[in-house]
C-alpha cells in the first residue's frame, strides 16, 4: 500500500489567523466572551460491488463556527466562507443573534484556569494519501476473498475504503488557541450466502487512525465470508430466560446506553434511568470503566475537549460505583458541578476484563444461552432504562455453539441488565472510542416462537 503525497489546502497556523480574526471582531463589537472552532476536512470513499465500481466521492469540506457572548445572552452563526469579509459578516449574525436571546445563568465559556497550556501530541495523523485507482484494487481484493471462500458465498453488498483527514482548531477570548489534525481510515465487507428464505449476510471491517495498522484486504474479506456461512441455517428457539453474551461489537453499544444516561444534558433535563447516581452501585463490585484520553493513535484520543479544557485519565467507575458525570461546562454549571472536559463526548473509555481467556472461557461460564452477534431496531428508552431489540446469534448448550438462531428479540431494562454483569471478557475490540471485551449477562427475556 504506497503512499503518495496530497498537501492540505490551509495549515493550521492559517485557521488559528482565521479565529484570531473572529474573536477580535466579536470584541470590537462588545462581546463579553467569544469562542470559535475553524476545521478542514478532506477525505477519498470508494465502493465496489460484485467487481465493479459503485461509488467513488471525494470530499472536501470546511467551516467555521462562532459564539459570542454578551453577558448572559449567546448567539451562534456559521460560514464555509473563510474571507475576511465572510468571517465579519459572521461574527456580525452572532451578535445580532445573541442581543435578541434570553439570558442563561449558565452560559459562558468554561473557567480560563481548566484550558489545556501545554497540550500533549498524541499521534492522531497518519495520512493514508492512496490514490482511487490503488483504492479500488483494494477494494476488489476485499471482495474477490470474500466471494472465493466458499461456493456458498454467492452475492456481495460491496467493498469499501475510506480514507480522511481533518484539521481542526478552537480558539476563545480567555487566549487560548489550540488545534491538532487527524486521520481515520476504514475497510469493510459485507457478503451474502444461501438460497431462498435462507439469506444470510454479515460483514467485517477494520479502522485505524493509521493506515500502516489497517487488516489487510484478504483477511478482512474472509472475516466477512466466514461471519456470514456460519449465520447458514438459522433456527428459531421458545421464549425463554437465558445469560446471554454480548460480543465486543455489541457491547460496545451497552457501554454506550451508560454513557448516554449520565451525559450531563440527561441528569440536569431529568431524562435518565441513572438519574443522581453518583456514588451508587451501578455494576457489580469488581467491575470498572476508566476514561484515557491521550492514549496515542486511539480512536477517542484528544488533548482538549471542544471548549478547550484540558483532558485527562478519570475513573467513571470504580469497584461497580458511578463516580461521576460526563460534563461540559453548560451542564456542569446546571449541576451546580465542574466540567469534566467532556464538551463533545467522552475520550477512550476502557472497560477492564473480569474473566481471562478470551471467548472460549466466556462460553464457558455462560454455559447454555444466547450468543449475540446482531442487534436490529431502536428499542432503548434511556429515561425508563427499558430494552427490547430484535436479534440474532447462536445457542450455546455446555459452552460450545450448537446452532445459529434469527428472528428473536431480547429484552430487559439496563438497570437490572448492568447489575447483572456476570463477565467482562479480555476479548477486547479496540476500533472506536469504547474499548471493551465481549460481556456475559447473567439473564435476560428471549422472546422467539
Amino acid at each position: 500500500m504506497a503512499a503518495t503525497h496530497t498537501p492540505v489546502r490551509l495549515t493550521q497556523t492559517d485557521l488559528e489567523s482565521i479565529i484570531e480574526r473572529a474573536l477580535e471582531e466579536a470584541r470590537a463589537r462588545g462581546a463579553s466572551q467569544a469562542e470559535a472552532a475553524v476545521s478542514q476536512d478532506t477525505g477519498l470513499s470508494i465502493s465496489v460491488r460484485l467487481g465493479e465500481v459503485e461509488t467513488l466521492e471525494h470530499q472536501r469540506d470546511r467551516s467555521m463556527g462562532i459564539t459570542v457572548y454578551f453577558g448572559q445572552r449567546k448567539g451562534s452563526a456559521s460560514t464555509a466562507d473563510f474571507s475576511m469579509d465572510a468571517v465579519r459578516a459572521t461574527v456580525a449574525k452572532a451578535c445580532s443573534i445573541a442581543r435578541f436571546t434570553a439570558e442563561d445563568e449558565s452560559a459562558g465559556l468554561a473557567d480560563a484556569a481548566l484550558m489545556a497550556r501545554s497540550p500533549p501530541n498524541l499521534d492522531l495523523s497518519h495520512p493514508w494519501n492512496v490514490s482511487a485507482d490503488r483504492a479500488i484494487e483494494i477494494a476488489k481484493s476485499c471482495e474477490a476473498a470474500a466471494l472465493a471462500f466458499d461456493s456458498r458465498i454467492n452475492n456481495s453488498e460491496g467493498a469499501s475504503v475510506g480514507t480522511h483527514q481533518g484539521l481542526h482548531v478552537y480558539g476563545n477570548t480567555h487566549g487560548f488557541v489550540g488545534g491538532y489534525p487527524t486521520t481515520s481510515h476504514t475497510l469493510s465487507c459485507v457478503v451474502l450466502a444461501g438460497t431462498g428464505e435462507d439469506m444470510q449476510r454479515d460483514y467485517w471491517y477494520t479502522s485505524s487512525r493509521d493506515w500502516h495498522e489497517l487488516q489487510d484486504a484478504e483477511s478482512v474479506g474472509r472475516e466477512s465470508a466466514r461471519r456470514t456461512i456460519a449465520r447458514l441455517g438459522p433456527r428459531k428457539i421458545s421464549t425463554r430466560r437465558a445469560p446471554v453474551l454480548f460480543v465486543p461489537e455489541l457491547a460496545r453499544g451497552l457501554i454506550g446506553h451508560f454513557i448516554a444516561a449520565i451525559r450531563g444534558s440527561s441528569q440536569y433535563r431529568q431524562a435518565s434511568f441513572l438519574l443522581n447516581s453518583v456514588g451508587q452501585q451501578i455494576f457489580p463490585a469488581g467491575f470498572s470503566i476508566a476514561e484515557r484520553p491521550h492514549i496515542l493513535k486511539a480512536m477517542g484520543s484528544a488533548p482538549f475537549d471542544d471548549e478547550g479544557v484540558a483532558t485527562h485519565d478519570r475513573e467513571l467507575i470504580a469497584d461497580g460505583v458511578l463516580t461521576g458525570y460526563i460534563l461540559s461546562s453548560y451542564s456542569a454549571r446546571k449541576l451546580g458541578l465542574q466540567t469534566t472536559g467532556n464538551a463533545g463526548g467522552s475520550h477512550n473509555l476502557l472497560v477492564a476484563p473480569t474473566q481471562a481467556g478470551g471467548m472460549s472461557a466466556l462460553l464457558a461460564r455462560l454455559g447454555t444461552g444466547l450468543l449475540l452477534t446482531e442487534l436490529m431496531g431502536q428499542g432503548v428508552n434511556t429515561v425508563t432504562g427499558d430494552y427490547s431489540r430484535g436479534a440474532a446469534g447462536f445457542w450455546v448448550e455446555n459452552g460450545a455453539i450448537q446452532y445459529p438462531v434469527a428472528e428473536i428479540t431480547i429484552a430487559g431494562n439496563l438497570k437490572s441488565m448492568f447489575e447483572g454483569i456476570a463477565a467482562a471478557g479480555d476479548d477486547i475490540d479496540a476500533r472506536g472510542g469504547v474499548r471493551v471485551g465481549s460481556i456475559l449477562l447473567q439473564e435476560m427475556t428471549i422472546a422467539g416462537e
